[in-house]
């Protein structure tokens, strides 16, 4: 009976001991991401408890005191704090603009890319579409600048010679927000696209060749076939879209605002900033990255659920 019993774990040993001979390599290679991982995403959230204590620049976050109101005095004091509200509101709703503007757009743009029949001028556009992913936001400032400026600006010069009164695209609040997600979208539309087209291609041609025998002109194409099959992408795309709906990128706010569009221009990354790096108040900021990251997280399964319940994968 023993020796029955021993012979399939035995068995089985000898199969991994196999498989990994076999696959050693594999693992290896692992060893390097793992490790970046380990001490650069997972190491550092041991300071995420300076949320809830004292911060002190003396003692490890293990022996700092904790904070009043039983470790949550920094979340109340960053609620109270009307710059903090404005924060979130203006995270929201410039977050919120890009997803409905600059989502759509790279769809949209691989639709038309997937239509042209001239293959050059299809790669000659594309690339001019994805090259200002790589421009810098100080980069693209100075452009805007030399562009947008209420007086120096090369269009107000052009609208102030045809007899026009200046726009101030830059300092008026609900024309920095169009601008700044205009902007948004001019940067990231042809890298997304990307993504898009690549997804194209896995789409059977016989589809297209079976809709076209039933009498289906481009248009029916593009919304019997091609949307259907660019549906998974565009649900999973979304749904890491929403996770990141509190979230906030620093260089573009902070490049493009100025005091006279501060109202609109500061955001969640330039609250911390300002607080904690110029401000030193180091457990005020960790506990509104904590409070981010968690609502960021709540986003980013709700949607996921949602498209679940709707019969889609996501992405889990």
């Amino acid at each position: 009976m023993a020796t029955t019993m021993l012979a399939p774990k035995s068995r089985s040993f000898q199969k991994t001991i196999s498989y990994l001979r076999k696959y050693w390599t594999l693992y290896l290679m692992l060893i390097l991401p793992i490790a970046f991982f380990v001490i650069f995403r997972y190491i550092p959230m041991m300071y995420i408890q300076i949320a809830f204590k004292r911060y002190s620049i003396v003692k490890s976050p293990w022996e700092m005191p904790l904070a009043n109101n039983h470790g949550f005095e920094y979340f109340i004091k960053a609620f109270a704090n009307r710059d903090f509200r404005f924060a979130v509101r203006n995270t929201l709703m410039l977050n919120l603009l890009d997803l409905l503007v600059g989502f759509p757009a790279p769809i949209i743009l691989a639709l038309l890319l997937n239509e042209l029949p001239f293959k050059r001028f299809k790669r000659v556009t594309q690339t001019v579409a994805y090259m200002p992913h790589f421009l810098s936001w100080i980069i693209i400032y100075g452009m805007t600048v030399h562009l947008l400026a209420p007086t120096s600006g090369l269009v107000n010069i052009v609208l102030g010679r045809l007899g026009f009164e200046p726009i101030p695209f830059l300092n008026n609040s609900t024309l920095w927000v169009g601008t700044y997600v205009l902007l948004g979208v001019w940067q990231s539309v042809g890298w997304n696209t990307i993504i898009y087209l690549a997804a194209l291609t896995s789409i059977n041609p016989e589809l297209y060749e079976a809709a076209a025998v039933d009498g289906a002109g481009r248009f029916r194409m593009i919304w019997h076939v091609t949307l259907p099959g660019l549906r998974p992408t565009i649900i999973t795309l979304l749904i890491l879209s929403l996770g990141r709906i509190l979230s906030s990128e620093f260089d573009r706010p902070y490049a493009l605002g100025n005091a006279l569009v501060n109202n609109v221009s500061n955001v969640i990354a330039t609250f911390v900033y300002t607080y904690g790096i110029r401000g030193l108040q180091f457990s005020l900021t960790t506990a509104v990255g904590l409070f981010q990251s968690v609502v960021c997280v709540v986003f980013l399964f709700a949607a996921d659920a949602l498209a679940k319940r709707f019969g889609e994968r996501g992405i889990w």
